[in-house]
């Protein structure tokens, strides 16, 4: 169907140029890969969905690409 919204949720663990860790879900949607999120240049920003933050639990996060440090899918 035309304009239908895949979900593929994958977790992730982010390390952000402040040295902050970030436990999540990402959709990747119908990509094979998390790698793949990363290799365009656009959405300037990820979301990250039921992530653990500063202690909190369930947070939906929008992170700017270009303070990331490093992304580790888990499997």
């Amino acid at each position: 169907m035309a304009g239908e919204f895949k979900t593929n949720y994958k977790r992730i663990s982010v390390r952000t140029v402040d040295g902050t860790s970030i436990v999540g879900k990402i959709n990747i949607e119908d990509l094979n890969r998390v790698s793949d999120i990363f290799k365009g240049t656009e959405p300037d920003f990820i979301v990250l969905t039921d992530a653990t933050h500063h202690g909190g639990d369930n947070k939906t996060l929008f992170i700017n690409r270009d303070h990331i440090v490093w992304v580790e899918p888990e499997e």
